[in-house]
């Protein structure tokens, strides 16, 4: 993990993966990042972007996952757990994700997930080591799902 003090954070927003681990039961889904996650639900304070829906209809459409049921019902399972919420894409955040004061790769989800945590002051909870090392160089806050 960074050096990010969770308790800090009055939210935790959810890179896609991190949301379809917890919600498969992956074993990827790091035991202490399970913690972190279970104590955010008990006090109210997960968030999913709106775009997490749009990238998991794609990554279902692509066959890149299978949910074994029809995507909308499992997102709206997903968005019904205690403690997790969606976080709208504001206009704010949209033309964020375009204007990050640093070189960042061009995938529109990571970039729309990375300006909502700063946007909404949340840590990012990711897998995704390029995003890690962008919190590692104090861009935003990340939290690693892996560990």
């Amino acid at each position: 993990m960074t050096d990010i003090d969770p308790a800090r954070s009055p939210m935790i927003l959810l890179d896609t993966h991190v949301l379809v681990w917890l919600m498969l039961g992956d074993h990827q889904l790091g035991e202490e990042a399970r913690g972190v996650i279970r104590r955010a639900c008990g006090e109210d304070r997960v968030a999913v972007s709106a775009i997490t829906p749009w990238e998991i209809g794609i990554l279902v459409s692509k066959k890149r996952i299978d949910l074994y049921r029809d995507v909308m019902d499992w997102v709206r399972e997903a968005l019904s757990l205690p403690g997790v919420h969606l976080t709208p894409l504001s206009a704010e955040i949209a033309v964020a994700s375009a204007r990050l004061p640093w070189e960042m790769h061009a995938d529109p989800a990571d970039r729309i997930l990375v300006a909502t945590a700063r946007n909404q002051g949340a840590t990012l909870m990711t897998a995704d080591r390029a995003l890690l090392g962008m919190a590692g160089n104090g861009h935003f806050a990340a939290l690693d799902a892996m560990v």
